[in-house]
């Protein structure tokens, strides 16, 4: 069996070719993505370089997926976040270009990343299945590019009921090899390292409503490589919620954490998260804060009874991880999970954030 995976140096795509890898039935695999790995993994995997917001990589693409019984799709951008067309050209546009490639090569099977951040607010108090709306949280531009990946999803399906197509939605994703490129992509340059070296705080902001999931990257790439190998007898399609137990509130944070819970209103948060995104001290806006509060609380059921997936991490241990992690800048052996510098390139990096140079892109 040979599966193209497009942005495979990625959060998940990293994992998930690790997980076809202990499949026996994978063949080969088509690692694709613009920048590619230094670590080759694997003789079964071929890497092909390939940027997908481009218009003329639908030829390269359909070459790429010759042969192959499935695609999966985890191509994405998070920065540069305050120029949403630069992302839109891989999110929204390249997720269109797979799409005519794949049907070039009538392909089988495609199993795409949504995510949590597609579905609209919802309780914090009871968990809700796939058939929530998936109309998103207007702030976040993050949100609505996963909307808009839904609407394209759902016009694909109608128009190709021959293509088995599974839309997995994760809620956050963390692990120790994502730490420094999330790190990157969300905090910059003034996390406090040496604080969170133990892996403990000895206070924890408990934002009043905060409830959010999380899952380990690992966990999410077994949840995807199970939608790929059509658990079930190949009937698996249609969304997946991926998320591990518990979900994540201020109680659960701190105990996470190791430290005393220090209420805080939601409110004033909101506001100094947006001062410091305008002011450039961090690289995302208010959006994401919005995404955090929003979203819902997912049921699994339907990804444990039809993919037969469970999380190995437990969602406190998974942020014990990333903390530590995060604390020492760990990464992976690919240019998007690349570790974070130290010394001197670390404080020129840290200067080139503040500035708005160097936007990290994957």
């Amino acid at each position: 069996m040979r599966v193209a995976v497009v942005g495979a140096t990625g959060n998940i795509g990293f994992h998930l070719v690790h997980a076809l890898l202990r499949r026996p039935e994978i063949d080969e695999i088509v690692g694709i993505a613009r920048r590619l790995p230094t670590d080759r993994v694997d003789s079964r995997v071929r890497w092909v370089s390939l940027d997908i917001s481009r218009p003329d990589s639908v030829r390269g693409l359909a070459t790429a997926f010759a042969g192959c019984s499935a695609v999966v799709n985890l191509a994405w951008l998070i920065q540069p976040e305050r120029q949403p067309e630069v992302t839109a050209a891989t999110n929204i546009d390249g997720l269109l270009h797979v799409l005519s490639a794949l049907t070039k090569k009538g392909v089988g099977t495609l199993v795409a990343a949504s995510s949590v951040g597609s579905y609209a607010p919802g309780p914090k108090n009871v968990a809700v299945d796939e058939e929530w709306p998936t109309t998103g949280v207007a702030t976040s531009s993050y949100s609505r590019q996963k909307v808009a990946v839904e609407r394209i999803l759902d016009g694909f399906e109608a128009a190709h009921p021959e293509c088995r197509v599974v839309r997995m939605r994760p809620g956050f994703v963390l692990s120790h090899r994502a730490a420094a490129s999330q790190v990157r992509y969300f905090v910059g340059p003034l996390l406090p390292r040496r604080l969170l070296r133990s892996g403990r705080l000895p206070l924890v902001p408990a934002i009043r409503g905060l409830a959010f999931q999380v899952a380990h990257s690992a966990d999410v790439g077994e949840a995807f490589a199970a939608a790929v190998m059509a658990a079930k007898g190949g009937t698996a399609r249609g969304a997946y919620n991926i998320a591990a137990e518990p979900l994540i509130t201020a109680g659960t944070l701190a105990e996470a954490l190791g430290g005393r819970p220090v209420p805080m209103p939601a409110r004033p948060v909101r506001l100094l998260v947006r001062l410091a995104g305008m002011a450039r001290l961090i690289p995302i806006g208010v959006g994401w804060f919005d995404l955090a509060m929003s979203v819902p609380w997912m049921d699994t059921g339907r990804a444990r009874a039809e993919l037969g997936w469970r999380p190995n991490v437990d969602a406190r241990d998974t942020i014990r991880e990333w903390v530590r992690a995060a604390a020492v800048g760990e990464g992976a052996g690919t240019p998007v999970l690349r570790p974070a510098p130290t010394g001197w390139d670390q404080v020129r990096g840290g200067v080139r954030s503040l500035t708005g140079a160097g936007a990290g892109r994957i």
